[in-house]
């Protein structure tokens, strides 16, 4: 307000000086007259020139500081908003893994539905190169016993090795202790699927008959021999045959149908015997 009443004052001034000179120019003889409003255009013009100037300017400023500070003002709403929207994605991230969770175990139990189970998660893995082994949450209090098979919506996992009161552990069929019975599901051939050093989710088939046919893309299940896993679950395909000069020691990889890297929800079946 000072300054706004500053200019004002400067330009009244300025406008009595005017008034003064156009005085005296008219008793100046018209001759002299264009050449004397020449110098005074000259000298005045700048002036109010430079006063609309200044008093833009102040009128301007005094509109951006103001946007200034409505500026800030919605960035802190939005800032606010954002962290609301935020806590509420999360809340939903969490509710979305619960539902998927859930929609798992049902998934499980109705494709296994012949089977009375007992739905866990993966709690922790061993990561060793000689074994390969996971830990379930759910144990001896659930009614998990050892040498309950393990399987989950893909195919065979393992077996239970030894349980707790709330959780057991698991073998998995890629251990390399692992020897599992499997037959050929197109032929019926028996054979045997062990598991592979260094190998996280392949299986070496051996033990293959001489007169076998044997393809890759050929699909491996359970044969419910060896009184551990029940017939017909699922373990994999055939990936790779590899021919030796003797025919009996023929052999080929497995691609299990379960990864056991991502392997995060199981189901232990409790009446397979």
């Amino acid at each position: 307000m000072y300054n706004n009443k500053k200019a004002e004052t400067l330009g009244i001034i300025i406008t009595v000086v005017i008034l003064i000179i156009l005085v005296i120019l008219t008793n100046v003889e018209n001759n002299n007259l264009s050449y004397i409003e020449n110098i005074a255009n000259k000298l005045v013009n700048p002036i109010q020139n430079g006063l609309t100037y200044v008093k833009n300017k102040m009128h301007n400023n005094s509109s951006f500081f103001t946007n200034v500070s409505d500026l800030k003002n919605e960035n802190e709403e939005l800032k606010n908003k954002n962290s609301q929207l935020e806590e509420k994605l999360r809340e939903f991230e969490s509710v979305k893994a619960e539902n998927q969770t859930l929609k798992q175990y049902m998934n499980l139990s109705e494709k296994y539905k012949d089977y009375q189970t007992i739905a866990a998660d993966v709690i922790s893995r061993d990561i060793s190169n000689y074994s390969r082994t996971i830990v379930i949450n759910a144990g001896k209090n659930s009614g998990i016993k050892e040498n309950m098979t393990v399987i989950s919506a893909e195919g065979l996992v393992g077996y239970v090795i030894s349980s707790t009161a709330n959780s057991a552990k698991v073998q998995t069929i890629i251990d390399s202790s692992s020897n599992t019975s499997c037959v050929l599901s197109s032929s019926r051939e028996s054979i045997v699927c062990k598991g592979i050093l260094d190998e996280k989710n392949t299986l070496r088939a051996v033990y293959i008959p001489t007169e076998a046919t044997i393809n890759q893309g050929d699909t491996i299940e359970t044969s419910g021999l060896g009184g551990i896993y029940p017939k017909g679950i699922y373990i994999g395909k055939i990936n790779r045959t590899v021919n030796t000069s003797n025919i009996n020691d023929r052999y080929a990889f497995v691609e299990t149908a379960v990864n056991f890297n991502k392997l995060e929800t199981v189901l232990v079946i409790t009446n397979q015997n």
